[in-house]
């Protein structure tokens, strides 16, 4: 492994995690400052929830034309752009504007950083076999960024005041961007604008690249709604809005450790077995929390959301990393989060509607049946993976030596009998065209 590109992910992951997490450290002293209501400022939740579709494609297709180094680099510039326009506010079209930034800037970062796991944390040779524990490990990381980012602003806004925490933040996000150009590119992925004859249209007309995106389109709601009206369920059961803060924070810490506990607990070659027994445990705690009447229980159910949720996600991304041929990498991901995001956006927004004319427990069924969807989806990718492998297994044997210098992220040739194609093929191909 590469030490230098080990640091930045770690770095990068954290400061991320702690963007992710930035608008809802900062909205009381934000609205505040700017004497804005509260619609307002869901508005630039808004703008930062929007940004996000189309950019996490756009970073996808500048990853795979231009190379992760540029991609990341420039995301990590646009956050330090983002935070240093939140140190100088002056009004709400300022603030805006460093939302668009910080929505920019974290899609073109996280799309690389997902891209990155595997080298990052796993020997070359490990990568195809232990993924799903990379992934997991480093959305630990990203997770913790996020938990410890609300503390850090409190203390800090304390001490130093809005502008100079700011400008110290924009200081953190400085050395991942510092560490990108230390790092050895050439070893983790294919050259920028590498040779290929695979396009977008093979991304999607692939079923099981497919089958991950909507299963991401699915879980991501069920994840945001959970954590979105956490306090509002505690509180219905009888907690005071106290204790309901402290489930949610207590909800936090058990989606962020369950993803340490996955990547050191599941056994090699189980993630599909693994990923359907989450998405049964997640509809039936999901029924739970719309029966339960008692504030333990309620709290009980919440804390156990958070354990089955956190490791869904890594899992997910690690079976379309894995399987996607590298010069598709980064519009693979890019895919994954503009269709997740899709859903991310509107199923909340009907489930709040849902609320206000009923409660939220009886709209919490929009998100049960959102969990049978993902279980359902689970249970398909397994059956797809599995028809893969088959197909690998009667393929005949190929240069895998060739294949992990041309293509180190992934150490071998994935041969799907569909779309991706051998590098014997490709090369020549390559010679055909310059002929």
């Amino acid at each position: 492994m590469d030490i230098n590109l080990t640091t930045m992910q770690v770095l990068a992951l954290s400061v991320t995690g702690m963007c992710h997490a930035l608008l809802g450290s900062i909205k009381v002293p934000l609205a505040r400052q700017l004497n804005i209501n509260e619609a307002r400022m869901g508005g630039l939740v808004s703008v930062f929830g929007f940004t996000l579709i189309p950019m996490a494609f756009a970073a996808g297709v500048f990853a795979d034309k231009f190379g992760p180094q540029s991609v990341v680099a420039g995301g990590l510039v646009l956050l330090i752009l983002s935070v240093i326009v939140l140190a100088h506010l002056k009004s709400y079209r300022m603030a805006v504007v460093s939302v668009l930034l910080l929505g920019t800037g974290w899609s073109a970062a996280v799309n690389v950083l997902n891209a990155t796991q595997g080298p990052a944390f796993l020997p070359l040779d490990e990568i195809a076999t232990r993924l799903s524990f990379a992934m997991n490990l480093g959305d630990f990381v990203f997770g913790m960024g996020a938990f410890l980012m609300p503390i850090g602003i409190a203390y800090c806004l304390r001490r130093l005041g809005l502008r100079r925490t700011f400008l110290t933040f924009a200081g953190l996000i400085a050395l991942p961007l510092v560490l990108t150009f230390a790092v050895d590119w050439g070893r983790i992925a294919p050259p920028a604008a590498a040779t290929s004859d695979l396009t977008f249209a093979d991304l999607l007309s692939d079923k099981l690249v497919l089958v991950c995106c909507f299963a991401f389109f699915f879980h991501v709601p069920v994840e945001a709604s959970v954590a979105a009206w956490a306090t509002t369920l505690m509180m219905d059961s009888g907690a005071s809005e106290k204790r309901a803060s402290y489930m949610l924070s207590a909800f936090w810490l058990s989606f962020t450790v369950s993803r340490l506990i996955a990547a050191l607990g599941i056994p090699v070659g189980t993630d599909h077995t693994v990923l359907i027994g989450m998405a049964v445990a997640l509809v039936v705690v999901l029924l739970a929390l719309m029966r339960s009447t008692t504030e333990r229980m309620t709290g009980f159910l919440v804390v156990a959301a958070g354990l089955i949720l956190g490791p869904i996600f890594p899992i997910l991304i690690a079976q379309l990393v894995g399987h996607v041929d590298p010069t598709l990498t980064g519009r693979a991901i890019g895919l994954f989060f503009c269709i997740g995001g899709i859903g991310w956006a509107v199923i909340p927004l009907l489930v709040g509607r849902m609320a206000s004319r009923s409660s939220v427990k009886k709209s919490f069924s929009l998100i049960a049946i959102c969990a049978s969807c993902l279980l359902v989806l689970t249970i398909v990718l397994s059956q797809l993976e599995s028809s893969t492998a088959e197909k690998k297994d009667e393929a005949p044997a190929k240069p895998l030596k060739q294949a992990q210098v041309t293509t180190p992220m992934t150490p071998a040739v994935r041969i799907d009998g569909n779309w991706t194609r051998s590098v014997e093929e490709r090369e020549q191909r390559s010679n055909e065209d310059r002929g």
